[in-house]
């Protein structure tokens, strides 16, 4: 992908620009930059904002609701949204199913779920991973057994983000023994509101509760609420996921953290100090730009409507390794502030409740910390290494 950036690109840029500084939110801004966790109803009011501009789900197809961008108009304004620090769109429905639903889904799922997504009326979990089946997402043992015009759902999931807020999950659900495991595969749109569905929440090292594990026991799901056909989600799932590990890619978030490190190891180290930090921040800018253009590799093929590129693995890798880099040197700059950590983030004041050290302190622990499951989430850097080694031919 040759990004060229035109005379009216530029311009487009300065509009995405004025509206998250004039028009978004501020306060949602604000608790973002404050580290602090944001509720349901915060995530519905940053998506309901993007929705009434028109910009929430700018990947999508014009018919479905998209915006018609440019994969360049996409690109920036996605930059600039991170860069401004308003809160990250909820991707479970909109970047992850939606793509499924209006390629793989009948026109009646279309009408069903595309607008309710659209509009931020309801929120998606994810159900993949299991206790047995991480990773290794084919070993999945979550069971459907069709029953005339419904299926039984037994089994569970794990490490299911937002699952406490969702109205909805989508599953991958086996429905047939096959010796290649990744057949017999299917996809299914479970209510969260059915009984025999019960979340329970996990709470992550950062203190944080977006992850849950999700239990189904004879969990009524009916056919209609398959999509696509049975036992072929593996070659659906397989789209989903470049989807979703280019959407690790997070450049604008990532420039804003690096040049915001710079100007605390300039104001924080003396001179001798300061260079070395500053050399260290410099590697990681390297692994940076290696992204940024690897990032637009993985996406040159959505400007013909295909799917991301093969480069969405090594897309996943650079990603989360860089961004686990960005906060190393962070917690490095924050130096002797950094040991107090409060995990409760619910509250504004989360971070001055804990012998006053200084803002920088608490919330680089914070990014440490949430940054420490990048690199397993999404497919783990070892798993995206063999998918690499396999499109080799090694």
């Amino acid at each position: 992908m040759n990004l060229d950036v035109t005379e009216a690109d530029e311009q487009f840029r300065q509009t995405v620009r004025a509206f998250f500084t004039h028009e978004f939110p501020a306060p949602l801004i604000e608790m973002v930059r404050n580290g602090q966790e944001l509720t349901r109803a915060d995530l519905m009011a940053s998506e309901r904002a993007l929705e009434a501009k028109g910009w929430l789900a700018p990947g999508w197809p014009v018919e479905h609701g998209g915006t018609g961008w440019s994969v360049t108009e996409r690109f920036i304004f996605e930059e600039e949204m991170q860069r401004a620090g308003a809160p990250r769109v909820v991707p479970m429905g909109l970047l992850y199913l939606a793509p499924v639903i209006y390629t793989f889904g009948s026109e009646e799922q279309k009408a069903r779920w595309l607008p309710d997504i659209l509009s931020g009326r309801t929120f998606w979990a994810q159900g993949y991973s299991e206790p047995d089946a991480g990773s290794d997402l084919a070993s999945l043992r979550t069971r459907a057994q069709a029953h005339g015009d419904h299926y039984v759902v037994n089994g569970e999931k794990i490490w299911t983000s937002q699952a406490h807020m969702a109205d909805w999950i989508f599953c991958l659900v086996r429905t047939s023994t096959s010796p290649r495991k990744q057949d017999g595969i299917t996809l299914l749109c479970i209510d969260m509101k059915t009984p025999g569905v019960v979340v329970t929440p996990i709470i992550t090292i950062d203190g944080g509760h977006h992850l849950n594990r999700v239990s189904f026991t004879d969990v009524v799901v009916p056919m209609e609420n398959r999509i696509g056909e049975e036992g072929v989600a593996w070659t659906y799932s397989r789209a989903l996921l470049a989807y979703e590990r280019t959407s690790y890619a997070r450049l604008g978030s990532k420039r804003r953290d690096i040049d915001a490190l710079r100007r605390t190891i300039a104001a924080t180290y003396d001179d001798d100090a300061a260079e070395a930090a500053q050399t260290r921040l410099s590697e990681v800018e390297i692994d940076y730009l290696a992204l940024h253009y690897t990032t637009l590799r993985a996406l040159a093929p959505l400007a013909s409507g295909q799917a991301p590129g093969q480069e969405a693995s090594a897309l996943k890798i650079l990603a989360t390794e860089c961004a686990q880099a960005i906060t190393e040197v962070g917690l490095d700059a924050a130096g002797p502030h950094a040991a107090p950590f409060a995990p409760d983030r619910a509250r504004r004041d989360w971070n001055e409740a804990i012998g006053g050290a200084p803002r920088q302190g608490p919330l680089a622990t914070y990014a440490y910390f949430s940054t420490r499951a990048e690199t397993i989430y999404g497919g783990s850097t070892e798993v995206q290494k063999n998918i690499i080694a396999r499109q080799l031919g090694l």
